[in-house]
Formats: structure tokens, sequence, C-alpha cells
């Protein structure tokens, strides 16, 4: 029963009733899904936020497929603080936290501080909370621990806090030409409970394995995003098969989409410089030329800071906080106020680092694969499943075409004790 052919039963019955956004989304859920049994392995573990922007995108019925295939979950859509404390501290189970926008949301998230404090304390192992509570006449502090595994579903964005702990799963309303079948807990539980069940046996056996992991991290996945995909990553590389080099290219592909999301208006401004001086192909530029190209790039916000364009001050001001000035540099004939390429390298190198390309990651993997004799497991559905990125995923029966997650219902894939089908 090797980890390699239960992951990617998982990645079938995931797909079977959920439209994922992306075959690396796919893909990462089914890892983290298989990191929730190997809690025990892990000094942190990711949240999974699933988010987007209307109703009716596939959110609450992936939790619901989530609460099948993880251990122990634990599914509401409103909770206390109190309760959660006690409930983390009594089963530790798979919290699968559903319209987290209505209590975790950016606009109200500060009317939740207590809630949010756990959720982002439970990432890291050994991480507490403390709470006051009333014993006869006096005041008792009281230690919960935190750590727990933790999906999250809503509309909009939650607060950087929370997201910069996630892997963060950007769903969308199911398009006319993507088919799922219906989910009907009742026929789906046996056959996604059997790889649940599968998957906490193969956790178990690995545990020691998996503690003593030091899974190697793509380009550009450092600091907090490397603790976000440590987990994943050792899970993939401890499986086998097609999952070291596939792990990756979610990695590199959903850090670089979060990267993406709703940058600060000073990254934003290191971006378009950055941008710039690539087009440009220049060492220096004026400011005045500066100001001129950053205004013409589409859908900038230079052009409407607070009702007003970007001037030279404003320009400077931006920058000043990265250790980026202007200075007197030569143009031509003439001696003009501008910034050299020079000048912005420290700052990129901090606050935009670079991604590695998705392409060069699975070479890199694939070269690595080559020379060494050892294998994991058995890479037998790997490519068929990269045919998600080329080809809609279509089932012998009818399917619904509307919004919504819903289709027609097929049989689970069932394996012997040995991993292969039945």
């Amino acid at each position: 029963m090797t980890g390699v052919l239960i992951l990617d039963d998982l990645v079938v019955v995931l797909r079977r009733y959920v439209a994922f956004p992306s075959i690396e989304s796919l893909h990462a859920v089914a890892l983290w899904v298989a990191h929730c049994h190997a809690l025990d392995a892990f000094e942190s573990t990711p949240r999974l936020a699933a988010l987007s922007p209307e109703k009716g995108s596939g959110k609450t019925r992936l939790l619901e497929v989530l609460g099948l295939v993880v251990p122990d979950p634990l599914h509401a859509v409103n909770i206390s603080p109190a309760a959660l404390y006690r409930l983390v501290d009594d089963r530790q189970p798979t919290l699968l936290l559903d319209e987290c926008d209505t209590y975790l949301g950016v606009n109200i998230a500060k009317q939740h501080e207590d809630l949010r404090g756990l959720i982002n304390a439970g990432h890291r192992r050994g991480a507490t909370v403390y709470r006051g509570e009333v014993h006869g006449k006096g005041v008792k502090v009281v230690e919960f621990p935190a750590f727990a595994a933790c999906a999250l579903a809503g509309i909009g964005d939650l607060p950087d806090t929370i997201l910069d702990r996630s892997i963060v799963v950007a769903m969308k309303r199911r398009a006319p030409h993507e088919h799922v079948e219906p989910f009907r807990d009742r026929l789906a539980r046996p056959g996604a409970e059997a790889i649940r069940d599968r998957l906490a046996h193969w956790a178990e056996l690995n545990l020691e394995h998996l503690r003593s992991t030091y899974p190697e991290m793509p380009a550009g996945l450092t600091d907090r995003p490397a603790d976000v995909w440590e987990p994943l990553l050792a899970i993939a590389d401890t499986a086998g098969g097609h999952w070291p080099i596939t792990a990756r290219e979610a990695a590199v592909s959903l850090n670089t989409e979060r990267a993406k999301r709703d940058p600060s208006l000073g990254v934003l401004l290191l971006t378009d410089c950055r941008t710039v001086f690539s087009e440009r192909d220049v060492d220096r530029l004026s400011t005045h030329d500066l100001i001129d190209a950053l205004l013409e790039l589409d859908e900038s916000p230079w052009s409407d800071i607070r009702g007003k364009e970007l001037d030279a001050r404003g320009l400077a001001n931006r920058l000043r906080k990265y250790e980026v000035r202007p200075g007197d540099h030569r143009f031509d004939d003439a001696v003009k106020k501008g910034y050299r390429i020079e000048d912005f390298h420290d700052a990129w190198s901090r606050y935009l680092p670079a991604v590695a390309d998705v392409a060069d990651v699975a070479l890199s993997q694939s070269r690595k694969r080559a020379e060494s004799p050892e294998v994991h497991g058995e890479d037998e559905l790997g490519d068929d499943l990269h045919s998600f990125q080329s080809e809609p995923h279509h089932h012998p029966r009818a399917s619904s075409n509307g919004n919504g997650q819903q289709g027609q219902q097929a049989q689970p894939i069932e394996r012997d004790n040995e991993g292969a089908a039945a």
C-alpha cells in the first residue's frame, strides 16, 4: 500500500465532487489532507483557506468532502471562542470553519480577536492561549493548547496574519464546461472513509520518517512560505512517485498567486518600478521619466492616489522606507534627479523575492530522481492526473452544467490491501 497510490485515489475523490480552480490547488488540498493524518510529525500546520469573490463557488462543498477524509473533523459555521478552546484541548480536531468571512473577515476580525488569536497561534506546535476563568470568588488563569489543523472557507479576504499562515485556494464559480458529480453524503462516505483509513494507516507507518524529513524548498520559498509548505512537501517526498515534483509545482504556483493578492502600495510600487526598468532596459531613469512610465502602466493606481497623481515628492516618500532615494545622476548632457537600478536591488531582493518557474522546479526534481536509485512509490496515475490542465473533467453519466457544485454520482474507487485496483 504505497503513499503515491493513496494520494492519487484521494485526488480522484476530491476532483469528483469539487471543481478546483487549478490542478495545483487540487494537489495542494490532497497533500493538506494527508498532513492532517500525520500532524504529530510536524512543528507547524498550514491553514487551508478556500476563498472566493462570490457565493456558489464550491467552498462549502469542499469542506463537506474534507469532512469525510480528514481525522476527527469539526465542521462549524459559528462557534464561540470558549467552546473552540475546549474542543481543541479535549480532542485536537481538524477544524473546518465555514463562512469565516462573517467572523474573521478583514473588516470584522477586530470584533473576534479571541478567535483570530486561536487560529493564528494554532499554526505552531506548543502554542497556547491564556484565558481568565471565574473559580469561586477569584479568577484563575487557564492555559489552553492551540495546535490543530484548520481549513477555512469564506467570501473575500482574511487578515494578513491568517493568510500568511495559509495555503490559499482561490475558488471560482463553476464554468459551464466544468462538470462534477452530485455530493450525497450517504453514497460518498463509504469510499471516502476507506481512503481516509488507508491514509491514516500509511501516516502511522511513516510517522518517524516524516519527523526526520527536511524537504528541499523550491527557489523563492523562504521564511513563512517555507514553514507553510514544509509539511506538505515532506508528505510528497515520503509518498514518492510523481508527488515530489507535483507538490513543488503546486507550491510555486500557489505561493506566486498568494503573493499577488492585494499587495501593499509600497510593494506594488517596487514591482512596477522593476517592470519599468526591465521594459526600458536601462540602468537609470530620471524622476520625471520614471513617474511618466509608472502612470502609463495598465491598471496602475499611480494616476489617482486620493484624487492626485503620483509626483516626485510622493515617489520619494514612498520609496524612502525601503531605503531607495533619488540622487543627482547624469543623463546625456545634463544632470538630473533620478534613480539608478542598483538603488532598488536590495529592496527588490527583500520584498519581491524571485519565484522559481514551475517548469524549472519539475526539471530540477526530475534530475534528482534520475540520480537517486530510491523510489518510494509507483507513478501509475501521475500522467493521467495532469490531463486536468488541458481537458475538462467528464464522467460517463450526465452531469449538471448549472452554477454551483452539483452533478451525477459515480461509484468510489476501491483498492485491495496491496494498493492495486480491485
